[in-house]
């Protein structure tokens, strides 16, 4: 494989390469000396489960795997004690060692549904950072400035709003840049709101006199309420060990929109596929259910296999059929005439449903993702959807329409 070739696969799914003529010449002179890259990236071990949201960055090192580089699967065990500020707006609670400790070691036989735990080196970075004396610290300190850390917006925002940030804190990055100085790093992978510690390594690096390392950064996969990252504390993510019918049933929950990024980051379907994709979803060449039941029957593959995914998603149907049959049922009678293109505006069509909703109230029952159709729920109230002669559209807990076109 050429060096253009290694390059493309990399940049699947990524934000930003740091730089990418800096990449492109690590990757030339590993050709050259046939040394692989020493490839790195950070987890501290503040929850105990990984999720879909984690995978993204596993995925990238798992590539850089196959591409025979050196792969440095790092467990902040000492940092994961103070705890990543990053996109905090207060102070986050210390985590005992015992608690650190218990975390981590249920990381591994995660961690191995994604990558080849033969081709990686697992290291915690408390084997250097503990040993480090007072005077080592200072020293570390004295290579930044009080001023370069507040350029940081979550610290600039929590100074702006006299909101307290511990020393500590400060120290966050500064261990982290340390730690691609111990691993003398080549590239260092890291969500986009890890920019800021990334950038702080590279500073390290060049003051420790070593070739400062590339930053690769990854997007910050939404949770399936579509809103907010995927994060277990806000009850969105689809955690890899879950039951497969557990994970089918919420993956086929996301909104329609993240449906390609989640193919593009969470997938091994090829980008020409996923473009392809687009474009009959664009042209209406293909319903959005049936592309996120290949999204779930995907994603449920990777970690349970084809038999388990195929089972999950015949009892997703069979529940999901059971869901749309209940005892009562109301109709709407909708005349094509009133169809636009085959379309009408959701508002509308729930304020047809007489079932005592004004446009008002419809709006805001689907803003608060109160309205399915045909079990998919619709959280934009100013879609116009396809209507289909049969479709059910669920209203709040208990009301269900069938619409009868004529």
């Amino acid at each position: 494989m050429n060096i253009q070739e290694e390059v493309e696969i990399i940049k699947r799914g990524i934000e930003e390469i740091i730089s990418e003529e800096e990449l492109i010449k690590k990757l030339e002179n590993s050709h050259k000396e046939k040394r692989p890259l020493r490839v790195k990236q950070g987890f501290d071990p503040n929850a105990p489960d990984i999720h879909l949201g984690h995978t993204v960055g596993l995925r990238k090192l798992r590539q850089f795997q196959d591409l025979g580089h050196e792969v440095y699967f790092l467990i902040g065990d000492f940092t994961g004690r103070i705890g990543d500020p990053s996109g905090r707006s207060a102070t986050r609670k210390q985590l005992t060692e015992e608690e650190v400790r218990k975390n981590a070691e249920t990381y591994m036989s995660q961690v191995s549904k994604v990558l080849n735990l033969e081709k990686i080196k697992v290291v915690f970075n408390s084997h250097w950072l503990s040993k480090l004396s007072f005077a080592e610290v200072l020293t570390l300190c004295s290579q930044y400035t009080v001023a370069r850390m507040l350029e940081r917006d979550d610290f600039a925002k929590r100074y702006q709003e006299k909101k307290p940030i511990g020393l500590h804190e400060f120290l966050y990055p500064l261990m982290q840049g340390y730690d691609s100085v111990a691993l003398n790093a080549d590239i260092e992978l890291g969500g986009t709101d890890q920019k800021f510690n990334l950038l702080v390594g590279r500073v390290i690096q060049k003051e420790f006199g070593q070739e400062p390392q590339v930053i690769i950064t990854l997007p910050l996969l939404e949770g399936i309420d579509g809103v907010d990252k995927m994060s277990k504390s806000l009850n969105n993510y689809v955690g890899i060990n879950e039951a497969p019918q557990e994970m089918y049933g919420k993956l086929m929950s996301i909104p329609d929109r993240l449906m390609l990024r989640y193919f593009e980051l969470v997938t091994d379907v090829p980008l020409s596929e996923i473009k392809k994709m687009k474009i009959d979803l664009e042209q209406e060449r293909v319903h959005p259910r049936d592309l996120k039941k290949r999204l779930a029957r995907e994603i449920v593959r990777l970690f349970h296999g084809i038999e388990a995914s195929l089972k999950a998603e015949e009892e997703f149907e069979r529940i999901f059929k059971e869901k749309l049959s209940p005892e009562k049922i109301n109709e709407i009678i909708l005349n094509r005439e009133v169809l636009k293109d085959g379309k009408i505006w959701i508002v509308e069509l729930i304020n047809l449903s007489k079932l005592g909703y004004s446009k008002s109230a419809a709006r805001r029952i689907i803003e608060q993702g109160g309205v399915k159709i045909n079990g998919e729920k619709i959280d934009n109230p100013n879609l116009d959807i396809a209507v289909e002669d049969g479709m059910i559209i669920k209203i709040g807990k208990l009301n269900f329409v069938k619409v009868i076109l004529k």
